[in-house]
């Protein structure tokens, strides 16, 4: 025969009827069931109000927090959550905190707790850690030192005309100085959005990229018409390592905020698409409070760089030791006479020689160093990857 197992409401069931059949005091019969005279009384009156549902268990949930958040400012977070679908309450709080000054706000995770529970967040996978590569750019405290520029992937718009969104921003204020689509990523247009860049902003100290054209091409020091412009106006084009973009990864962060707000679905035209570009702008910079800069906005740390572009160009200087030689077309320099092949985006440039060993030179285009020359076998041996 099988033992009986008893649940805890028969055990209160049968608590009831021997309290009701008076064969026990009151103390026997809480010794007898293992529980307190506190708790049997407790039974007893349920029981007496409610009847058998009242054995039932209760919730011990508490009738009334003292911390709980105020309606009124659940309602601002769903509110400004609605606004601005892609933020958290990392974001949410602060712009509260500012228009609100008065208000007790919540902690940031009862903030996105507020958000669940209103269905404003879509549940999304956990996505595997992924190892760090194991290098780091040098690290930018201060507006100007380094802007970052890429390409955003080109898309149609809905009337099947091609964009090529060229974002720059500058990595220290997370700042996004421009953001224009073109119809096609070519060196004109790109150095015409540079330019406008400039004109406004003024000369950073870097630009950071990728190897993708504009920006680099396969010649020596993978110096592209875009990056000789920019080494002859002071500015050093930065190249991260291919295949790499984790290192401009405040760059993609911010490509993936302007994919969601800006080409989901895509605007009419070309026209319609740039409205929404300058959109994106304003709200980033002057909006969006950024998790990185202590949720403070891109345009209160932001300031114009003091170097301004300038009408001419002026000549690049070598140290005195250096031998100079302008390139001459179809990408050559004169050395004794004779040509040797440097590159074609550099036709019309003057470069620089520094004697390192008998018949040796260093080969440099202002700060860049190019190749090894070698004047027996009129040879350049390329340089390293440059970062």
């Amino acid at each position: 025969m099988p033992w009986r197992e008893r649940s805890p409401m028969d055990e209160r069931v049968q608590f009831i009827s021997d309290h009701q059949r008076q064969l026990w005091t009151m103390t026997e019969l809480c010794e007898r069931y293992n529980i307190s005279r506190k708790t049997g009384y407790k039974w007893l009156g349920r029981y007496d109000a409610e009847g058998p549902p009242g054995l039932t268990n209760r919730s011990s949930r508490p009738h009334h927090s003292p911390q709980a958040t105020d309606e009124d400012i659940a309602a601002a977070i769903q509110a400004l959550r609605k606004r601005h679908p892609r933020w958290g309450a990392k974001k949410i709080l602060p712009v509260l905190a500012e228009r609100e000054p008065a208000w007790t706000l919540p902690a940031i995770s009862t903030g996105n707790d507020i958000l669940k529970r209103a269905g404003l967040v879509a549940p999304r996978r956990r996505r595997r850690p992924v190892a760090h590569p194991g290098y780091q750019p040098h690290a930018v405290t201060e507006p100007n030192a380094v802007w970052s520029a890429d390409f955003k992937g080109q898309f149609r718009t809905r009337d099947a005309q091609l964009c090529y969104p060229l974002t720059i921003c500058d990595v220290a204020s997370r700042f996004v100085l421009t953001c224009h689509g073109l119809p096609a990523p070519t060196t004109a247009d790109t150095i015409a959005v540079f330019r406008r860049a400039f004109q406004r902003y003024g000369l950073p100290h870097r630009i950071r990229t990728d190897n993708g054209e504009p920006f680099a091409a396969p010649s020596l020091g993978r110096l592209s018409r875009l990056s000789v412009w920019w080494v002859r106006l002071g500015v050093y084009p930065e190249l991260i390592r291919p295949a790499s973009p984790q290192q401009n990864g405040t760059h993609e962060r911010m490509h993936r905020e302007l994919k969601a707000e800006t080409t989901r679905p895509p605007a009419a035209d070309l026209r319609a698409q740039q409205r929404r570009f300058a959109q994106f702008r304003r709200r980033y910079n002057h909006d969006r409070p950024h998790e990185a800069l202590g949720q403070q906005r891109p345009h209160r740390l932001y300031t114009a760089a003091p170097r301004r572009l300038p009408r001419r160009l002026g000549p690049l200087e070598y140290p005195g030791h250096y031998e100079r030689r302008r390139v001459t077309a179809p990408g050559v320099m004169w050395w004794h006479s004779r040509p040797t092949v440097v590159s074609t985006v550099l036709i019309g440039e003057t470069i620089g020689l520094e004697p390192i060993d008998d018949g040796e030179w260093d080969l440099h285009f202002g700060p860049i160093r190019l190749g090894r020359f070698d004047e027996r076998t009129r040879r350049i041996a390329p340089a390293g990857r440059r970062r």
